[in-house]
């Protein structure tokens, strides 16, 4: 797999998480509770402006679902080893409210992840 493009989105910023399979793996399943290892890309629903990828680290990354933020967790869950997804990620589901502390807090967040083991 290469590192995806992120198309800049268009219409309305959604209310709720937006899920969308890029490519259906055919591996284990993602589990709530469990590790994930993936590469990603995110982007900003507003200007498009990648702000993190692991492809440009050269590594991908490796962790609980549960410490991710509440997009991830609800978006990665129920995802096959092999597929990508796309996930459309309200504030609420991410870094919180336009003031929250941290640089993203009150973006809509896009990002393509590609699920490489659990």
């Amino acid at each position: 797999m290469e590192k995806p493009v992120i198309e800049r989105p268009t219409g309305p910023k959604p209310d709720d998480v937006v899920i969308t399979d890029i490519t259906v793996g055919d591996g284990d399943e993602a589990q709530a509770n469990g590790m994930v290892k993936v590469h990603y890309v995110g982007v900003d629903f507003d200007s498009g402006q990648e702000f993190d990828s692991s492809w440009d680290r050269g590594e991908p990354i490796e962790f609980p679902l549960s410490n991710l933020i509440a997009g991830w967790q609800e978006g990665i869950v129920g995802m096959r080893v092999g597929g990508r997804r796309q996930l459309v990620i309200p504030p609420e589901a991410a870094y919180g409210p336009e003031g929250g502390g941290h640089p993203l807090s009150g973006r809509t967040l896009v990002f393509v992840i590609d699920l490489l083991a659990v």
